[in-house]
């Protein structure tokens, strides 16, 4: 389990960093065939940060989680909002035909597992 201090010696160690990472890899060169008009403070601009933000908030948190436990565990149930916000803009994303059905239900499954696993080391950690 992530929780387990033996083996997470930096944020990416947390299997739901590695998790939350590949899939925003996947995210940001995905959206950059979205239409021009969703590049800048759009559509694709608003799911590169949402993606990104898990990750960065997890890395910050833990950052900081030698000071404070419940700091670490804030940045953690805001990269849970993250997750959340992902799967809204993934649902645009298909209703937008930017993505096909395959791909919509494969990143919603996917960040309805990170948010999961966000959960549970929120509920974890020591």
């Amino acid at each position: 389990m992530d929780t387990s201090n033996q083996t997470i010696q930096s944020f990416e160690d947390l299997r739901v960093f590695k998790r939350a990472y590949v899939i925003s890899l996947e995210i940001h060169i995905e959206s950059l065939k979205f239409p021009k008009n969703e590049q800048m403070n759009g559509l694709a601009d608003q799911m590169r940060r949402a993606s990104k933000g898990i990750c960065a908030n997890l890395a910050e948190g833990y950052g900081k989680q030698h000071i404070s436990t419940a700091e670490f565990k804030r940045y953690i149930t805001i990269a849970m909002g993250s997750a959340d916000e992902m799967r809204v803009w993934i649902r645009y994303s298909f209703d937008l035909h930017y993505i096909n059905q395959p791909q919509w239900e494969r990143w919603k499954s996917e960040y309805k597992e990170i948010a999961k696993m966000l959960n549970s080391l929120h509920k974890n950690w020591h």
